[in-house]
């Protein structure tokens, strides 16, 4: 059941441990009154008890990525068999794309690898964390890669650290030879001018699935530098296929664009590379361009070095209400009172400790797994802390961070980092916070507030002992009923 409705009821459902009549009019609450006390509505949902949540909301997705992802081959586990197997199927000409490669367990990736797989076709592979493609020999041809460097121009050679693009080629690794190896480091924009996503703009299922799961918003934390960005995702929100409150943010380039309605405008992003840090004087620039338009920055740190270099510029220019710190995989305990002290918020992803959390304990250097993914320890040093999933780079159901913060376990069921877990009431509130201001007082269901809701088929008590998406009964958003169970 979905589409706009002039008046909705949700009679019989638990909020703040009452039963009450939830009536909607419009896009809003209109009046919480005793069961069975409130007037006939041309919608009604009998929630018999279920827990009525405000709409959780992602304080950090790609959604574009998340629609590209929904038409691409996964090849997670598995990625030789996969490709020979897409390959095998797909007429002549048909290009391959494929997601969720992971150096840890498939080994090294390069166009050669990927040539003897699907022998002429185009193939291209994001890995796991969205910051490296490698395209097949052919998919390089087609995207215009040239075999060899012009004169004077740079690439980044094979085996060195990641850094972020500047000039087009930088972020293109060539081996000894000057030959592309087909790996790409943050080339996103410009690869995709090159070789558009299959059902990249094909944002239904992505709002389907989201809205299967309570959530009624989501930032997205793309730090893209084109503008027509953001009119695809509100194009995609305003004719509903995308049912959803989007939050915008956007790179630095754009600092001063307001994006088309019905989007709202966010935080600028700011990527501090995971391997390569830029210096103190360029974070410091996009620092204070973004502040003197009046915007918040999100700052993309998942080293222990990001984060003390995006502190050390906070302290040098200050910090405004709304700077974040997206991720914060790895926080030292002694910066958790620098970051409480600059009033800055941490937007994390606990759900990584349940998806990745063996490869971090075998992987992650010794002296940071006591640090990965904190949220309680934030939480007792006063730092604000919101709640996301990094879709499509993490699981994209918020219930499985939910229990992954209160649990912190790995796959293999070891604990994660040195953090106790949240208890899974304060755990879910990572996703009720404001939608400006994530880890902020929750939002409640009252007169006159945003009719986006969550309805559960349990009381909250029980759905709490046993965090799951499972127990989603129906999604209201805008108004609107966009999930039914």
């Amino acid at each position: 059941m979905k589409g706009p409705v002039s008046t909705l009821l949700l009679r019989e459902a638990e909020v703040d441990g009452r039963r009450v009549d939830v009536r909607i009019e419009g896009d809003r609450i209109v009046t919480v009154a005793p069961p069975r006390t409130a007037s006939r509505a041309d919608v009604e949902i009998e929630c018999a008890g279920g827990a009525l949540l405000p709409g959780l909301h992602d304080h950090h997705v790609h959604l574009l990525a998340m629609a590209a992802s929904g038409g691409s081959l996964d090849v997670s586990g598995r990625l030789d068999e996969r490709i020979r197997e897409a390959h095998g199927r797909a007429s002549p000409g048909v290009a391959i794309r494929a997601v969720h490669y992971d150096d840890a367990g498939e080994g090294p990736l390069d166009r050669w690898r990927l040539d003897a797989l699907a022998p002429g076709r185009s193939v291209r592979v994001q890995h796991r964390s969205g910051a490296l493609w490698v395209l097949s020999s052919a998919a390089l041809a087609q995207a215009g890669v040239p075999e060899q460097l012009a004169v004077g121009e740079a690439a980044l050679p094979a085996g060195e650290a990641v850094r972020p693009a500047g000039e087009e080629a930088a972020g293109i690794e060539r081996d000894a030879g000057g030959r592309p190896t087909g790996r790409l480091f943050r080339l996103d924009a410009w690869l995709h001018e090159r070789l558009p996503s299959v059902d990249r703009n094909d944002l239904a299922a992505v709002g389907r699935r989201l809205a299967s799961f309570g959530v009624t918003g989501v930032t997205d934390c793309t730090p893209t530098a084109d503008a027509d960005y953001f009119e695809t995702l509100a194009r995609a929100v305003r004719t509903g296929t995308l049912p959803l409150t989007v939050v915008t943010t956007g790179g630095p380039e754009l600092c001063d664009v307001v994006p088309p309605p019905p989007l709202r405008r966010g935080p600028v992003k700011i990527l501090v590379s995971d391997h390569a840090l830029p210096s103190f004087d360029d974070l410091r620039s996009w620092f204070t361009q973004a502040h003197r338009c009046a915007r918040p920055v999100a700052v993309h740190c998942v080293t222990r070095a990001a984060l003390l270099l995006a502190v050390a510029v906070w302290h040098d220019v200050g910090s405004m209400a709304g700077d974040r710190v997206e991720h914060a995989s790895v926080t030292p305990p002694e910066v958790i009172a620098r970051l409480a002290e600059l009033s800055l918020t941490v937007v994390t992803q606990p759900a990584f400790l349940a998806a990745r959390g063996d490869v971090y304990l075998s992987e992650v250097d010794p002296d940071d797994r006591p640090d990965l993914y904190r949220c309680a320890s934030l939480l007792a040093g006063g730092v604000a802390v919101g709640g996301s999933t990094d879709a499509p780079f993490g699981p994209d159901d918020p219930w499985i961070a939910v229990r992954a913060a209160n649990e912190r376990r790995a796959p293999s069921g070891r604990r994660v980092g040195s953090d106790r877990g949240l208890g899974t009431a304060a755990a879910l509130r990572l996703f009720l916070g404001p939608l400006d201001r994530p880890g902020g007082v929750a939002r409640r269901i009252t007169p006159g507030a945003p009719a986006d809701l969550c309805l559960l088929d349990v009381p909250l008590e029980t759905g709490l002992r046993e965090p799951s998406s499972r127990h989603v009964a129906a999604t209201v958003a805008g108004g609107a009923p966009t999930f039914t169970a």
